[in-house]
């Protein structure tokens, strides 16, 4: 059994939500936005979330350097030495590593939870369930654990975990592991029955996960062992500037979890979303007769399936609009297709080609 003691938390909060444009900006991407009309970010429920199972001062916040005040005043229960400064984003395999590597350097019988810090999850005690069981697991040989998510439609912006079928077994070995499928692949899994989306949410021994860098990404393993005496002292910052100067820009699950053999999950039915886009937001969010999700004064004739949000100083008048999107925030006023995320780089990129206060 993990020692509470010996569990960390690690919160990613370094992405800029380009998919939650015009409401998520470069300077305060969605992390740090209350994006549930909760009186809470992202970022602060994610912290609330985990408080459980680890001290405050067992947390890390990892996140790009320019959003370290943001964090800070999110969350002042933790010390500033707390909140780890990427100077670039290099993708979650780095992210990832340098959480470890840092905690590792300090505590070498750590025991690590990597989360997201702008998931939603809406079945507290389930989930603190599966936590235990995940933090259990892990302490099996060289265990790298995941949470499973079972799949209700084809997506495409989803990693996929194929586990092995056992009977009367709740951790399962995973036999395949596949990032972001195209569409016609994700319909094939959701047939198949032993297909279940990756949550984005590990649990391992730092020793695991190191142990897996130096065989599956050798040169980000190699980058920071000869920096691990820098980490949680006055050389550390120096040592990461120049460190992300040199490793891959890489995701965790293509540089390890698809190669290893010790990947292991968990289905789990904990109310779980990625709130990866206003489509995302839609499906959760309480709405009218018509399916319609509505911040704001408006007004709506024959329009059913939208997502409509302004200021509430004005009034809006919709009609005929079926699966649409309508946002304004700060001088941008957005209208699309709901179901259009795929394009919301294109968005972003177009908008700054106008003029960069527009992200």
């Amino acid at each position: 059994m993990a020692n509470r003691k010996k569990t960390y938390i690690v919160i990613m909060a370094g992405g800029i939500g380009a998919r939650f444009w015009p409401y998520s900006r470069r300077h305060k991407p969605k992390q740090f936005l209350d994006v549930l009309g909760e009186g809470r970010s992202l970022l602060q429920m994610t912290f609330d979330r985990f408080k459980e199972m680890a001290s405050p001062d067992r947390f890390i916040v990892i996140t790009y350097g320019k959003y370290l005040d943001q964090v800070k005043e999110q969350l002042p229960e933790l010390d500033e030495n707390q909140i780890l400064c990427e100077p670039s984003r290099k993708n979650t395999a780095t992210c990832i590593a340098y959480a470890t590597y840092r905690i590792y350097s300090k505590d070498p019988d750590a025991s690590l939870i990597i989360t997201p810090a702008d998931h939603l999850i809406l079945e507290g005690e389930k989930f603190h369930q599966v936590m235990h069981k995940a933090l259990r697991a892990s302490q099996h040989g060289q265990r790298l654990v995941t949470i499973g998510i079972k799949p209700t439609r084809p997506e495409t912006g989803y990693g996929y975990i194929q586990y092995v079928q056992e009977k009367n077994f709740d951790v399962l070995k995973v036999k395949t592991f596949t990032e972001k499928p195209d569409l016609e692949l994700a319909k094939t899994f959701l047939k198949s029955g032993d297909f279940l989306w990756n949550s984005g949410i590990f649990i391992w021994k730092a020793e695991s996960l190191i142990s897996a860098l130096k065989t599956y990404l050798p040169d980000t393993a190699e980058v920071f062992e000869d920096g691990l005496n820098s980490l949680n002292t006055s050389k550390e910052a120096e040592f990461i500037r120049n460190a992300y100067a040199l490793v891959k820009n890489i995701s965790i699950d293509f540089g390890v979890m698809e190669k290893s053999d010790q990947v292991y999950v968990i289905p789990a039915d904990i109310g779980w979303s990625d709130l990866g886009s206003w489509q995302s937001l839609h499906d959760i969010r309480t709405k009218d007769p018509d399916g319609n999700v509505i911040d704001g004064n408006t007004i709506l004739y024959d329009t059913k399936g939208s997502f409509i949000r302004l200021d509430n100083d004005k009034l809006v008048m919709v009609k005929g609009l079926e699966n649409y999107l309508i946002v304004e925030e700060n001088n941008v006023l957005l209208i699309c297709p709901i179901d259009s995320e795929k394009e919301f780089r294109q968005f972003v990129a177009d908008a700054k080609k106008k003029d960069s206060r527009y992200i």
